[in-house]
């Protein structure tokens, strides 16, 4: 039975809970026991919390009898946080910093979305690797080592939420918490043949810690290996919280509920090329939206190439990197309050302290134009999808999963090698500036069987499409049987 608990997803699992097939604590036991087995090869976990999980898991154990439909929705699961949002009371929070772990540091105060996640029934093992700050799009931070792709341990399972896909894709957890800023639950979901969901801007609480990150790039959400687990750990996850600066408008209905419905036919556009057509993309990354649009097409849908001409205004990157750096910048100073002095380049990486650094030559009004350039983005992009497109499909990524330091930035020229990254950015980036929701599905494999993902954009606030549009895919081009040699 342990085995095959590791091949059954979240929703499967709270199933078999709330049936009474199984304990709480034996899910729980399962997870560890695999991770315990699996993580030197993979150094996904970072912090293992399994005496307070397990502490956790007896107490649903005890009210097991009186499980029934209206349970929590996930209640036992296993999981894991991220290391990088998702704070957790008296857990360290690092966020791949050394100065913070040198320190020992752990946050004071739940995170909303950590409550809701325990409120759901979800118990959290600990939390996993990312790069500092979240900045790469591979997982090899200096203050905890490079975590390694289960599909193939000689490369990285991607970034920033590396940690998570990799300990998700070993089938150590059904899912993971994971967050985005440029790709980082879209990247790594694609390297490691998981699904990977970019919430609309706004549908998930960054509270009470902050109000938004990266100027609103950013959002969290999961890892996981179904489409129906996404949809369920987003009911969990979304909706306004006290003291949050926007949210995204709730949705009609359940996303769960999504999964299966009919859906009209649709008018998509494709993409092979990258924006700007300065990259090179790999032949097995667009080849995955050939296998997308037929697929699509096979089912009724209206597929034909065509993309937003927004894409290719080359002064996307510069509003990119302008507002990141000065992001950065602030959570320099940010992580030095906490340690009560201020950081030196000693005390980060080289590619942190060269964004920091830049971020003190933009004046405020040069960041507000920067601001005003990245709205003005959106509403050229919205103009799309307005225009009578309903989604756009692109590779997740313009090359497969890189070999571990590959793309390690120099001491000398960090920014320099930082644009070494742009093909694991290209193509997810652009949609963290306009805020709309973009998922990474797993329909293809390249050299060697590591998977190669292919991306569905919708417009603003339209997860439930794209979890309808999802399930038509996993259904016809199913992903659930393939697994990495060696740990399932």
């Amino acid at each position: 039975m342990k085995k095959e608990l590791a091949r059954i997803d979240a929703v499967g699992q709270a199933a078999l809970v709330r049936s009474r097939q199984v304990k709480p604590s034996e899910l729980v036991a399962a997870a560890i026991d695999r991770i315990e087995a699996a993580n030197d090869r993979l150094n996904a976990v970072i912090h293992p919390a399994f005496e307070r999980a397990l502490e956790h898991a007896r107490k649903l154990d005890a009210a097991h009898t009186d499980f029934d439909e209206h349970s929590p929705p996930l209640v036992g699961v296993p999981f894991l946080m991220k290391d990088l949002g998702g704070q957790e009371a008296g857990r360290p929070f690092h966020m791949g910093v050394a100065a913070l772990k040198e320190a020992g540091w752990v946050e004071p105060v739940d995170s909303y979305l950590a409550t809701r996640l325990r409120n759901a029934g979800v118990v959290s093992l600990g939390r996993t690797n990312t790069p500092e700050l979240g900045l790469m799009p591979v997982t090899e931070p200096l203050a905890y080592g490079p975590t390694r792709n289960p599909w193939d341990l000689a490369r990285s399972p991607g970034g920033s939420s590396g940690g998570a896909s990799a300990a998700v894709a070993a089938g150590l957890v059904p899912a993971a918490h994971a967050s985005d800023g440029g790709g980082s639950i879209r990247t790594p979901a694609a390297h490691t043949g998981l699904v990977g969901l970019k919430p609309t801007r706004g549908r998930s609480s960054f509270g009470p810690a902050q109000g938004e990150r990266w100027a609103g790039f950013s959002c969290e959400l999961v890892v996981s290996r179904s489409v129906r687990d996404t949809a369920a750990f987003l009911d969990v996850i979304h909706g306004r919280m006290p003291g949050d600066p926007y949210a995204a408008e709730p949705p009609a209905r359940p996303y769960v509920s999504q999964i299966g419905l009919p859906v009209r036919p649709l008018r998509i556009g494709t993409m092979t090329t990258s924006p700007t057509g300065q990259l090179e993309v790999h032949p097995d990354c667009a080849h995955v939206v050939t296998i997308a649009a037929k697929a699509l097409a096979d089912i009724g849908h209206d597929v034909e190439a065509a993309h937003p001409e927004a894409l290719d205004d080359m002064d996307n990157t510069r509003l990119y990197v302008t507002t990141v750096a000065c992001n950065v910048g602030r959570a320099v100073d940010v992580i030095g309050a906490k340690l009560g002095r201020t950081l030196t380049r000693a005390d980060v990486e080289p590619l942190t302290w060269e964004l920091a650094q830049l971020a003190k030559g933009i004046s405020a009004p040069m960041y507000l134009e920067c601001l005003d350039g990245v709205h003005a983005l959106g509403r050229r992009m919205a103009a799309w999808w307005e225009g009578g497109f309903d989604l756009l499909i692109t590779p997740t990524v313009a090359q497969p999963a890189p070999a571990i330091g590959a793309l390690t930035p120099s001491a000398d020229n960090p920014l320099a090698d930082w644009t070494k990254s742009a093909p694991y950015g290209c193509f997810t980036s652009p949609f963290n500036q306009t805020g709309q929701p973009a998922i990474s599905l797993p329909l293809h494999s390249g050299t060697g069987g590591v998977p190669i993902g292919v991306q569905l954009v919708a417009a603003y606030g339209r997860e439930d499409l794209l979890l309808r549009v999802a399930a038509q895919l996993e259904q016809a081009c199913p992903w659930h049987d393939r697994r990495p040699e060696n740990f399932f």
